[in-house]
């Protein structure tokens, strides 16, 4: 048989379809090609060169949203544009600089022109510049400068629990506080678990009793012409950390203008000897001791020489005190005589049992460890009995107190939110149940009758312990130079809070009769912060009670 006859209209139909296919195809890839630029140039704003820009941003996820424990915003981040420049499209240098530096006057013109001169693909110009900046620079219509869009962290509360959050690098890098625990945490997490970064991180503190906190200090530093003033509210039946506060502060929006020696965390970072309040802890000890009990009496009629140094009271009755007149007193000759009693060793492990002689560890990376004695010599134990010789910071006397308070359980502070359930799952027992009223009832005496009577607030039940001492300059117990104290607590019958307010150099005032000892500033300063805050916190004030506690205390005048 012989080959078929090919129909030519139907050899030609095959040949356009095969050509329309071809067609199609080439159409299909080059649109891809587009699709692909288009994405690339998006996700680059103006710049015309991926490969340069990627080579040069470091892209970091976005930080997740602080709140406070109510749900108030406390940090976010925000889009802003970076202006930077591909040095090799700039036609006239010396135009592009002077263009430049008249939007932006902060940019060295000098370095700029040496910048532009690199012919290099990528040189920074601007980091985050704001939006009139940038569009001034748009319409310079100057080859060679683009933007890229970057994340900036934003605090709308400025200096609100600074010393809390922390602050960030240029890079959104946690470079203090919660901010710098936040990448500690993550950082730590395996791969998988990276995708929770941007979980929004809800903290322990009362934005509404933060600013209560630091609107009083800041009023008490003024009125004393103090150097510093710092206080901590907590939570002791949670160890959370409420409010914090440390003056002078700084603005974690600007943290490069503000952060400086004096702008310390005082609270946290700093250890300082903090005189009288320490008897709170001598008189706990020998009460949970079995030592001693309320009615015991210690020789205060004469000051105690060992050596060289004498130990002697301000204002001394010049008798046997029993411990609550020891504590109301602040005897210092009584303290010592407690500490004596007790032996080193038994001193040394109660204060290690109140976590008094550890570094004590939170989410914030800034802390110190306590200073203590080289040698803890029977001297030793006698001048720490009243708050010298030994240094720590501050958020570990209020943990300490804590424990005397809410019924002898130590709970490590925390700057997160924390229910009192888990709060009790970690927690300690450091102290008997009843040892912890008896404390209770000797804090509420002495706002009663002793020398944090202005710490008063009226239907609260504050009770306190003020802390007068001479601050160590150059080696030596300077006059006049003083840190005061008050550790307080409220409601002394049934405890819900404690603070502590240290106030750094005080200066006497016509109004406190030239005194500049802590009851006359470190107590009202207290009293006031009360009166603020505890309505915030739910305290509601109640008919005055001499003694709540019941059985009565003897005490000599």
């Amino acid at each position: 048989m012989g080959d078929m006859p090919v129909d030519p209209a139907s050899e030609r139909e095959n040949d356009m379809l095969l050509r329309l296919v071809m067609v199609l195809g080439i159409f299909a890839f080059a649109f891809s090609i587009l699709a692909v630029r288009l994405v690339n140039l998006s996700m680059l704003g103006d710049d015309p060169s991926r490969l340069n820009v990627a080579a040069a941003v470091n892209v970091i996820p976005p930080r997740p949203d602080i709140f406070d424990r109510n749900g108030e915003m406390m940090a976010t981040d925000i889009t802003v544009a970076s202006l930077y420049a591909d040095a090799r499209k700039i036609i006239d240098i010396d135009e592009a600089s002077d263009a430049i530096g008249a939007i932006l006057p902060d940019v060295d013109a000098s370095a700029l022109r040496k910048k532009l001169s690199t012919k290099r693909a990528f040189v920074w110009i601007r980091r985050e510049v704001t939006p009139k900046q940038k569009a001034s620079i748009y319409n310079l219509g100057l080859p060679g400068l683009y933007f890229v869009d970057e994340t900036r962290r934003v605090y709308p509360n400025g200096r609100a629990a600074a010393h809390v959050l922390g602050y960030v690098d240029i890079d959104n890098k946690g470079i203090a506080g919660i901010e710098k625990y936040i990448d500690k945490v993550q950082k730590s997490k395996s791969e998988a678990k990276k995708v929770a970064r941007a979980e929004p991180v809800y903290l322990s503190v009362d934005l509404r009793v933060q600013y209560a906190l630091s609107d009083e200090l800041a009023r008490a530093k003024e009125e004393f012409s103090a150097k510093a003033i710092a206080g901590i509210v907590i939570d002791v039946q949670s160890g959370e950390v409420v409010a914090m506060a440390s003056l002078p502060d700084f603005d974690p929006n600007s943290p490069t203008l503000t952060v400086n020696k004096e702008t310390l965390n005082r609270n946290t970072a700093g250890v300082y000897e903090l005189g009288s309040t320490f008897k709170t802890f001598t008189a706990a000890m020998v009460l949970d001791s079995g030592v001693a009990d309320m009615d015991t009496r210690y020789d205060a009629s004469k000051p105690i020489k060992v050596g060289g140094f004498k130990i002697d009271d301000f204002k001394g009755k010049k008798r046997k005190l029993s411990v609550p007149e020891v504590f109301i007193y602040s005897s210092n000759i009584g303290a010592a005589r407690m500490a004596l009693e007790m032996g080193i060793e038994r001193h040394q492990e109660f204060l290690r049992r109140l976590g008094l002689l550890n570094r004590l560890v939170t989410e914030l990376p800034e802390n110190r460890k306590p200073l203590l004695p080289r040698e803890w010599k029977p001297l030793s134990s006698m001048t720490i009995s009243y708050g010298h010789g030994i240094s720590i910071a501050p958020i570990q006397m209020a943990s300490a107190a804590a424990a005397l308070m809410n019924g002898g359980r130590l709970i490590t502070p925390t700057f997160l939110r924390r229910s009192s359930v888990a709060a009790f799952q970690i927690s300690k027992q450091v102290l008997k149940p009843e040892t912890s009223r008896m404390m209770r009832e000797l804090m509420r005496l002495n706002v009663v009758r002793g020398t944090g009577k202005k710490a008063d607030v009226p239907g609260y039940l504050v009770g306190g312990k003020t802390g007068t001492g001479e601050k160590v300059v150059n080696g030596r117990y300077k006059d006049g130079f003083l840190l005061n104290t008050f550790l307080s607590a409220f409601p002394t019958d049934a405890p819900q809070y404690v603070m502590l307010v240290m106030i750094d150099e005080p200066k006497p005032t016509k109004d406190t009769f030239g005194f500049a000892t802590a009851g006359w500033n470190a107590a009202p300063t207290t009293g006031k912060i009360i009166r603020r805050i505890a309505p915030m916190l739910g305290v509601l004030p109640r008919g005055e009670q001499l003694n709540p506690f019941g059985d009565p205390v003897m005490v000599s005048y």
